[in-house]
């Protein structure tokens, strides 16, 4: 809700106003903006060469062992996993989806995993 310019705790509201921010009370407010695009297809993916890198998203051994090796039944944090393997982010959340799935990882609070 818009507040008055002078209040500093309403400074976030009017600020989201300027940029265009839209009151939204009820469905129609929402499908109203969303009109113009309604009906437009959704735009064509890349298409991506067979083998390539993006199209292969399983780590490769080497890099799956690297990163099985930093853990332990000690929990450690999956930033720490990145920077200490030298894989690459997706590549060690997939690692780590693999051995959860396998029932072997215990995922804990502050973005930390241990192997069972």
């Amino acid at each position: 809700m818009p507040g008055s310019p002078l209040d500093p705790r309403a400074e976030g509201a009017n600020g989201l106003l300027k940029q265009g921010a839209v009151l939204v009370t009820e469905v129609e407010d929402i499908v109203a903006v969303l009109r113009p695009i309604i009906g437009r297809p959704p735009p064509e993916p890349p298409m991506e060469e067979p083998g390539s890198a993006a199209s292969d998203d399983a780590p490769a051994p080497s890099a799956r062992a690297r990163i099985i090796a930093l853990m332990g039944p000690t929990p450690v944090a999956v930033d720490d996993l990145i920077r200490l393997s030298g894989c690459s982010p997706a590549a060690v959340q997939t690692t780590l989806l693999e051995l959860e799935l396998a029932g072997r990882l215990d995922r804990q609070r502050g973005g930390l995993v241990a192997l069972l």
